[in-house]
C-alpha cells in the first residue's frame, strides 16, 4: 500500500473557485503588489459563467474531465510558476502575467458547446478545441477593449498546450512571451496530472475520448495501463524539452510561499503515477482470477 503523504492539495481546496482565486491573488501579490488585480477578478467570474452556462452564446460546460475545476487548477498552477520564476530571478511585466493567467482562464473553453450545438458534448471538440478557445477568448478580449497585440500574445500562449504541436512552429513577438507560453504549457499537465483525484479522473478523461473517438484506447483499464508511458513519454519529455523545464519553478515558489523544500507537483505527480501502477496490477490479477474461475 502506497502511503500518501501527498499534501500539496492540503493547502487549500482547488475544488473551490473563490479559495482558488483568493489564492492566485496571495501569489500576485508576491510577485508585485501594485497591479490592479480587478481585471483578473473580472475575467475569472465571467470564465465560472461561462462553465456554468450563464454566459450568452454558450451552453454550460458538459465534459467531466476538462472543467472548471481543471481551468482554475491550472490557473492557479500558472501563477505559482510565474511566481518561482520570480523568485528565481525573471522579471515579467504586469501585462504579461494578467495574459498569461488569461490564457490559462481560457484554454479550455473550445470544449464548451455553443447554444446552436445541439449533439453530444464539447468532448467532440478535443482534437482542435486549442483554436475554437483562442477564437473566443479573442472575442473576449476584444469587446473588453484589450488591443490586437495582447489578443495575439495570448493566443500564442494557448497554443503551448497544444500538446504535440512544435513550439517553434509558434511566431512569439518576445522571448518574454514564449517563457509565458511555455508556463501556460507546463501549467496544464501539471495540474492534470498532479491532481488529487487523478486516478479517479482518468474513466471520465476516457469518456471524452471515446466521443472525439481519439484511437490508442479501447477500455478505461488500457487508458490506466498507458498513462505511465504517456506521462515519460509525452508529457514529462515535452515538459524538459519544449518548454525548457519550468516545471522546476515551482520549488521555488512552494519554497518561498509555504516553507516547503519541495516541488509538491512532481511529488504529487509520482505518486499518482506509482498508485496507478498498483490499481494496475490489482485489476490485471482480478481479471486473471475471474478467468481462472470461467475456464473451470
Amino acid at each position: 500500500m502506497i502511503r500518501d503523504n501527498n499534501i500539496l492539495y492540503d493547502l487549500l481546496d482547488e475544488s473551490s473557485p473563490a479559495e482558488t482565486l483568493a489564492e492566485i491573488k496571495n501569489v500576485l501579490l508576491l510577485i508585485d503588489p501594485s497591479p490592479d488585480p480587478l481585471p483578473i477578478e473580472n475575467i475569472f467570474a465571467d470564465i465560472i459563467l461561462l462553465f456554468n452556462g450563464k454566459f450568452p452564446g454558450y451552453k454550460a460546460s458538459n465534459t467531466k474531465y476538462h472543467n472548471l475545476e481543471h481551468t482554475c487548477s491550472t490557473t492557479l498552477a500558472a501563477a505559482r510558476l510565474i511566481h518561482g520564476l520570480h523568485v528565481r530571478g525573471q522579471v515579467f511585466s504586469p501585462r504579461l502575467v494578467q495574459l498569461c493567467l488569461i490564457g490559462t482562464l481560457f484554454h479550455d473553453t473550445g470544449l464548451i458547446q455553443t447554444s446552436d450545438e445541439v449533439e453530444g458534448t464539447g468532448a467532440q471538440h478535443t482534437m482542435g478545441h486549442e483554436e475554437r478557445s483562442i477564437a473566443i477568448m479573442g472575442k473576449y478580449l476584444a469587446e473588453k477593449g484589450y488591443s490586437q497585440e495582447d489578443i495575439r500574445d495570448c493566443g500564442h500562449m494557448i497554443k503551448c498546450t497544444e500538446l504535440f504541436f512544435p513550439m517553434g512552429d509558434i511566431p512569439f513577438n518576445s522571448e518574454e512571451v514564449l517563457t509565458m507560453g511555455k508556463v501556460v504549457g507546463t501549467a496544464d499537465l501539471v495540474a492534470q496530472m498532479a491532481d488529487r483525484n487523478y486516478q479517479e479522473k482518468l474513466p471520465l478523461l476516457f469518456m471524452e475520448f471515446q466521443e472525439a473517438k481519439v484511437q490508442g484506447f479501447e477500455t478505461p483499464l488500457e487508458l490506466f495501463q498507458k498513462t505511465e508511458e504517456f506521462y515519460r513519454k509525452v508529457a514529462r519529455k515535452r515538459m524538459r524539452n519544449e518548454l525548457e523545464g519550468i516545471s522546476s519553478a515551482a520549488l521555488y515558489h512552494f519554497r518561498e510561499r509555504w516553507e516547503i523544500d519541495k516541488n509538491l507537483y512532481e511529488e504529487a505527480i509520482k505518486y499518482n503515477i506509482r498508485r496507478m501502477k498498483d490499481t494496475v496490477v490489482e485489476s490485471m490479477l482480478q481479471l486473471s482470477i475471474i478467468s481462472g474461475i470461467d475456464r473451470k
